[in-house]
């Protein structure tokens, strides 16, 4: 019903008047050093216990923004686009664990909708069947692969790409325009990366096509080609698609390239304020509060390895309001 999420969007205007403006931002920018700085958040509500570390301080942000998504629906399927990218991470950690031996400390990320220590469990007995079908698949072929060649990064590749392919079936299959948008610029700029990174290694044709996951707005076979050949290749393949600002930022610098996407998203979600009606606006607050974090993170490590603030500012991202 169009009815549904009115109350809880109804919620999230609320919340959304103290998300973090760019006057906000520019305060923490002129904040002389890192500790004033954590100052001027506590100041604003951010983190909980004084003393909290910067890392702290941002998980727990981290906490609130979930917890209040779980206030407001108890169905976190629509979500799985920005949960199976935590799941895929810990089910790499717990199967390398597991194959080496090596204790599983400080390797989980916190938020994922499967407890790590089920996947734990699953590795150890070699039965992924509790888990999600496509994500057992997959496991299972990374876990068997690890054990027999030993190589970490082919590990990697299968999760990755089984991940995005996840990624983009969930927005496919929510019915939701923003989700599937969302989705299908997520997969694509990984993509890329992956092509990139490839490209710069000298990685194999075969080795690439097994990394590239499949979508819509790019051809994973034409991308493939042209990172077997070099990165100006791949550049010229992406003028020809909806990513040629892409290549131009990739030709500035990679963490150019990363605010490019990061402001993509908060093009693509803005749109949202001006809908009462769907899990849009939902979907579109966390994503604000996810920019928000990776935004103050940028500021905070900069302060703390006390980098000229245009280097900072270079970094920062746009913001939601």
């Amino acid at each position: 019903m169009s009815d549904d999420y009115i109350y809880a969007v109804a919620r999230v205007r609320s919340k959304e008047l103290s998300l973090l403006s760019r006057q906000d931002i520019d305060q923490l920018m002129a904040c002389r050093g890192f500790d004033e700085c954590l100052r001027v958040l506590s100041d604003k509500g951010w983190g909980g216990a004084e003393g909290s570390s910067a890392e702290a301080v941002l998980a727990q942000e981290e906490e609130k923004t979930w917890a209040f998504i779980r206030e407001l629906t108890e169905d976190l399927t629509p979500f799985s686009v920005l949960l199976y990218p935590i799941d895929y991470n810990n089910l790499k950690a717990a199967i390398k664990c597991v194959v080496t031996d090596a204790p599983p400390q400080d390797v989980f990320l916190s938020g994922g909708s499967i407890d790590p220590q089920a996947m734990m469990r699953c590795v150890r007995e070699n039965d992924f069947s509790s888990l999600p079908p496509a994500m057992a698949g997959a496991a299972d072929e990374a876990y068997h692969t690890l054990l027999q060649t030993g190589d970490g990064q082919l590990c990697d590749v299968l999760l990755d790409r089984a991940c995005l392919s996840g990624v983009l079936q969930c927005g496919k299959e929510s019915g939701n325009e923003l989700l599937s948008q969302y989705a299908e610029l997520k997969v694509a700029a990984a993509n890329i990366k992956t092509a990139v990174r490839a490209c710069r290694t000298g990685k194999t044709k075969a080795f690439i096509d097994e990394a590239l996951a499949p979508c819509g707005s790019l051809d994973a076979s034409s991308l493939a080609a042209a990172a077997c050949k070099s990165v100006e290749d791949i550049y010229g393949y992406l003028s020809s698609t909806p990513y040629s600002g892409a290549a131009e930022k990739l030709k500035e610098s990679y963490s150019a390239f990363e605010k490019w996407c990061d402001d993509q998203v908060m093009d693509l979600i803005k749109e949202q304020k001006r809908n009462p009606f769907t899990i849009g606006p939902l979907f579109a607050y966390v994503l604000a509060r996810q920019n928000e974090v990776s935004t103050v993170r940028i500021i905070l490590s900069g302060k703390l390895n006390e980098l000229d603030d245009g280097m900072i500012r270079e970094r920062l991202r746009d913001m939601y309001v």
